[in-house]
């Protein structure tokens, strides 16, 4: 008899410790799948650092506008985040945005305030469109959030509240909307942001399962005036990740990644060096004390 209890014990104890592995085991994997992956990159002609966010995980995803210029490594040490991406458009003469900004609920960046943009000879044709350029947006749906990239016309998901934005463009998947949102007319060979040629870029995208994917083109130091990514040749990269939403954002001299205590920047001159200009607008990634349902 004594014998069965000691086996019983034995077996109870096996027991327990099975199951506190397989829980363990299960945390374990639980939080690997919801931590941010980096990766870089290096391509013929660009260095490409890609930062993927997964959905539902405890990170958060929230545009930033600073009263003066900063770069992405400045305003990471104010916020106190994990990872940073150039956003908007702005004008570096007066400094003020050029792109919306929404934050918790609030307009905080008005392109109309802007009277070099709205004032402007060269752009009246297309200021309507100017003004309706494609946005990254969280919603608050009940209590779920919620990413989208539309444009700016577009009314809030039907039973959610749009808490913030941030402008860019153009469009990239699911398709490029460079005519549509004037930043390329070509009737009058305008093409405002050299959409045809390689440039430093970033971009900003979404995945079908809510993941969000953070992706800056660099420039190559040994070809500078050669190097980064067309528009189309960026739209097609983002596919390639599993990207169905994505938006341009401002790239060139203010492309530039902070991740992990480290800054990416992306534009080089002529002699190679790395370009580190500071910018109006960021999206930051933080991380809350809970899963973002």
């Amino acid at each position: 008899m004594k014998k069965m209890w000691i086996l019983a014990g034995v077996f109870i104890s096996a027991t327990v410790l099975l199951l506190f592995f397989r829980t363990a085991t299960s945390k374990q994997t639980n939080l690997i799948t919801k931590t941010m992956n980096y990766e870089q990159r290096n391509l013929p002609n660009s260095i490409v650092h890609i930062l993927r966010v997964p959905p539902h995980s405890q990170f958060i995803v929230t545009p930033a506008l600073s009263s003066q210029l900063n770069t992405v490594e400045e305003v990471a040490k104010k916020h106190q985040a994990v990872a940073i991406i150039n956003a908007g458009f702005f004008d570096p003469v007066n400094q003020k945005t050029t792109s919306i900004v929404f934050q918790q609920g609030k307009l905080t960046g008005n392109p109309k305030d802007n009277q070099r943009l709205v004032d402007n000879p060269d752009l009246k044709p297309y200021l309507n469109k100017i003004l309706n350029r494609t946005e990254f947006r969280r919603y608050l749906c009940e209590q779920t959030i919620r990413y989208s990239i539309t444009l700016h016309s577009e009314p809030p998901a039907g039973g959610c509240q749009l808490v913030d934005a941030v402008g860019g463009g153009p469009q990239l998947l699911p398709e490029l909307t460079s005519v549509q949102e004037g930043f390329v007319d070509n009737a009058n060979k305008r093409d405002a942001l050299g959409s045809t040629k390689p440039n430093a870029r970033s971009a900003i995208g979404i995945i079908s399962d809510g993941s969000i994917v953070l992706v800056m083109v660099a420039q190559k130091p040994n070809t500078p005036g050669n190097s980064g990514m067309s528009l189309p040749e960026l739209a097609h990269f983002m596919k390639t990740l599993g990207v169905e939403k994505a938006m341009n954002l401002d790239g060139g001299s203010s492309s530039s990644l902070y991740y992990d205590g480290k800054t990416f920047y992306g534009k080089v001159d002529s002699k190679g060096n790395l370009v580190k200009r500071p910018v109006k607008s960021v999206l930051i990634i933080q991380e809350t004390l809970s899963e973002v349902k």
